[in-house]
């Protein structure tokens, strides 16, 4: 038997002989197409090279792409398990041609791989062509040598491919498989035709012809070629089976689930069919970064994982099963897949926490619908009411309801349903506007109903299309916005990330074909719920329903990841050194720097800085993988992640580990580095008090850490030229000139208190006066320090033995003065009446001390001899 393994490396080593370049499958989120939800053929990752929007380096490839079709209008979820060849994932083989050959080359190519390297019969091989496409007829009959009666003329779109109303098409040719007389069905273009005895395996589209508005209008100047070949249809053939559940993919997987779950019943085969399948989707969705939600895209990922889990309870599994399962889809696919291999712990942890909480649902929802169903016969109907109580208050998705009705023979009243729905909404849009939010908010109201949350795509590019749903223009909706305008704009998704939990916005640019051109200065997210972009249109015009390309500016969002993820890290560090009583008290995360509160009663020591610098420092050099699952927030807090202060959080939450040995586990919805190493070092730059018991540390990461130290490195060897020393010598050569400063101050101060004491000698400096029969010594000293003046005055009446002292000490235009009284004139003369004329005649007010020392002082030094006059003249009053 040939294995689905050898069929898919066959297949591309065959092309890559025949001068094809093989691509790598491309994730299952497309980011070149606004309009899928999945990636659901494999001609979608070259889209933007068959329009010409975009160039390789090679003209023919080939490939194996991931594909899911599980929503929108490609959508097989319902009739997945109950028939031979319907899947939620796939895998398309093919090969392209861009503007390289056509018609005739890839008809060889495919009928002798087919025939040839495969050496599938021709016999049991029938081809199909667009009825008026002579030239694909002529040539099938020629290569293949195929009858005129198995080359059938199909007048459908079956066997016409558009991209869209506008854009390349072309003429299909497909290849069907006979699987045998003993199976029901007639060939392609019969009245039977939809049996399961003739299956297409590949298809051809030859892209011939440019259309606008669903009609041709020309020739492609560049034809191309784009082909599809299901891989699990052609290894059903190979391996000698008609139903692809058959083949040793899925029966490794089926017999997986009939192990665990101990029931390998016939009745329940579509059971496990329904589980193999929903597997393989939910791995890959979850390896390429779709994690399960409630709406979008993550919607759809829970709603298969759920349909899967609601067959393993009816298998009778009374524990999680499907996490149980993953070792053997990474056994089967994970060498041709390696994503899988590294993302299997989190897809495992994701189904293992999806199920456990999906089984409590289903538990009280089954139990709930049994008492609610009680009496209804067959064919009778749920009250819409009820089955909107089981999905407001007991997270019983409708779907769900259905499903358990279906059993039953009952249905449910969805106009019932749809009613409730719409009252709770208009209950929400009332208590919103009473939480005191600006009015304006009405507006994203009607927007987040009109279109739902924005799928925000961030998390693993940065760059993506989008559809625009509205123009916001100030603060009313608008069709259009032209050169000039600043305006908001609410696309469908976008990797643009919205102001949230201390995270600044993203910035970028939008570009459309049209030749529009506009600048996102800022990203918001109002209602908590929507990305809306600040942009400011510098070319062309942006119309409602345009499709933009979007391109954050990605050095920018580098910068704050590392930030973001650096507070994270620096948070666990606080409390490890600090203890667990600090919290984080609010954040502003820049692309600059980042600042961070917390709560701790008192300031950090520098040893507590460096401890808390080189722990993180540390962590980042472990360059460990950062890892993001998908919790309740009861659940994650149960399970040891801290919540960050201020945020608002939803009945899911994102919870980032970070670290060796989970060193940091934290609720948050930012963006944030895929490893710790990304952070490059972290570099605490202040830690001040923000108010009582919040303290604040500001930091900076990457670059701009390397920046400042290297900033303070050249300030230290310029310290060390001015000093004519070495870096490592200057603390000590600081410290000898301070000593040296503090030494001549003290010298300084001495001389200047000598020089206005006469030297401390009686027989030195000037004569003291007399003043009405009492001496009187006065003096002005330019730059004597304030605080050396009682001490100068004392010295002036020790040399006096009996009179008066007055000193006026002039400092940078200012002036203190301090007047002293020999203890045997104090009953006669008070210091303080006496400075305060002083104080007076200097432009200032008051002065005080004691009878024997008096000290004031004013604004204006250059009357300091009027001050010592005004003593004098007190002295004479006194004395008269």
């Amino acid at each position: 038997m040939t294995s689905t393994n050898d069929i898919r490396r066959s297949f591309l080593e065959f092309f890559e002989k025949n001068g094809h370049t093989r691509v790598p499958s491309a994730p299952l989120v497309p980011h070149n197409d606004p309009t899928l939800m999945f990636v659901n053929a494999g001609m979608v990752p070259f889209k933007n090279v068959f329009t010409g929007l975009e160039t390789r380096p090679y003209s023919q490839a080939t490939s194996s792409q991931k594909c899911v079709r599980a929503g929108g209008k490609h959508n097989d979820l319902d009739n997945v398990g109950y028939t031979a060849r319907h899947h939620t994932f796939f895998e398309m083989l093919g090969n392209f041609s861009f503007g390289d050959y056509f018609k005739d080359r890839a008809i060889e190519l495919a009928w002798n791989l087919i025939t040839k390297e495969w050496g599938l019969s021709p016999d049991r091989l029938t081809a199909t062509v667009y009825h008026t496409d002579d030239e694909a007829f002529d040539l099938w009959k020629k290569i293949s040598g195929l009858p005129e009666s198995r080359i059938i003329r199909i007048p459908t779109k079956d066997n016409f491919w558009a991209m869209g109303d506008d854009g390349p098409c072309g003429p299909c040719s497909e290849i069907f498989y006979d699987h045998g007389e003993h199976l029901p069905g007639g060939p392609p273009g019969s009245p039977d035709e939809d049996g399961d005895r003739f299956v297409e395996i590949w298809n051809l589209v030859f892209m011939q012809y440019e259309q606008t508005a669903g009609e041709i209008v020309s020739e492609l100047p560049s034809k191309s070629i784009d082909t599809g070949m299901g891989l699990e249809r052609i290894a059903a053939v190979l391996q000698g089976v008609h139903d692809n559940y058959e083949t040793d993919v899925f029966r490794a997987l089926i017999e997986a689930s009939e192990s665990l779950t101990s029931n390998n019943s016939s009745e329940k085969a579509a059971s496990h069919r329904i589980i193999a399948d929903h597997l393989r989707t939910s791995g890959f969705l979850v390896a390429d970064g779709v994690l399960p939600a409630n709406e979008g895209r993550g919607y759809v990922l829970r709603r298969i994982m759920r349909r899967a889990m609601r067959h393993a309870h009816l298998l009778g599994a009374s524990e999680p099963l499907m996490h149980r399962l993953v070792p053997a889809l990474v056994a089967e696919m994970g060498a041709a897949y390696p994503e899988l291999v590294r993302a299997q712990p989190l897809i495992e942890a994701t189904l293992q926490q999806e199920e456990t909480r999906f089984r409590q649902t289903l538990v009280t929802g089954l139990k709930l619908l049994d008492e609610a169903t009680t009496g209804l016969g067959e064919g009778g109907t749920l009250a819409g009411e009820t089955a909107f109580k089981l999905y407001d208050t007991y997270g019983f998705p409708l779907d769900l309801t259905e499903q358990a009705l279906i059993e039953k023979g009952l249905k449910v009243d969805h106009e019932g349903f749809d009613s409730a729905m719409a009252r709770q909404k208009a209950a929400a849009r009332a208590a919103w506007r009473g939480s005191g939010e600006k009015a304006s908010d009405d507006l994203w109201f009607d927007l987040a109903e009109e279109f739902g949350s924005t799928e925000f795509t961030g998390y693993s590019g940065d760059e993506g299309e989008g559809v625009v749903l509205a123009i916001v223009k100030d603060g009313k909706r608008v069709e259009t916005a032209e050169v000039g305008d600043t305006v908001q704009i609410l696309v469908n998704q976008t990797p643009f990330y919205g102001e949230s939990g201390g995270q600044v916005g993203d910035s970028g640019k939008l570009t459309t074909l049209k030749g529009f051109s506009g600048e996102v200065e800022d990203t918001s997210k109002p209602l908590g719920k929507l990305h809306v972009l600040k942009t400011k249109v510098v070319a062309g015009e942006l119309t409602l329903g345009e499709t933009v390309q979007q391109k954050v500016d990605s050095e920018r969002r580098d910068r704050v990841r590392a930030n973001h993820s650096a507070t994270h890290l620096l948070h666990a560090a606080l409390r490890h050194r600090l203890g667990t009583h600090v919290t984080q008290r609010g954040s502003l995360v820049a692309p600059d720097y980042f600042r961070f509160d917390f709560s701790h009663p008192k300031a950090m020591t520098r040893d507590e800085i460096e401890a808390v610098e080189a722990d993180v420092n540390a962590q980042i050099r472990g360059n460990e993988p950062v890892t993001t699952r998908l919790m309740t927030p009861d659940e994650a807090i149960g399970a040891g992640a801290m919540a960050l202060f201020g945020e608002k959080y939803g009945d899911e939450v994102r919870v980032l580990s970070m670290g060796a040995d989970d060193y940091s586990v934290e609720l948050c919805g930012g963006t944030h580095v895929r490893a710790t190493g990304d952070i490059q070092l972290l570099k605490i730059v202040s830690e001040s008090a923000v108010s009582s018991g919040i303290r604040r540390i500001e930091a900076l990461t990457g670059e701009a850490a390397r920046q400042w130290l290297t900033d303070r490195e050249a300030k230290l060897r310029e310290a060390a030229a001015a000093l004519k020393s070495s870096p490592e010598e200057v603390p000590a050569r600081i410290a000898a000139l301070v000593d040296d400063r503090k030494r001549l101050e003290r010298e300084l101060a001495e001389a200047k208190k000598a020089l206005a004491t006469g030297g401390g000698s009686k027989d030195d400096g000037p004569a003291p006066e007399q003043v009405n029969g009492h001496a009187f010594l006065a003096q002005v000293a330019q730059g004597l320090n304030p605080k050396d003046l009682r001490s100068t005055v004392d010295g002036m009446k020790q040399r006096l033995g009996t009179g008066i002292a007055a000193l006026v000490a002039v400092n940078e235009g200012r002036a203190s003065v301090a007047v002293g009284v020999t203890d045997d004139l104090t009953g006669q003369f008070n210091a303080v009446e006496l400075v305060k004329c002083a104080v007076a005649a200097l432009g200032g007010e008051g002065g005080g001390g004691r009878p024997d020392m008096a000290q004031g002082g004013g604004p204006d030094g250059a009357k300091a001899n009027d001050a010592l006059q005004a003593v004098r003249d007190a002295l004479e009053k006194v004395a008269a």
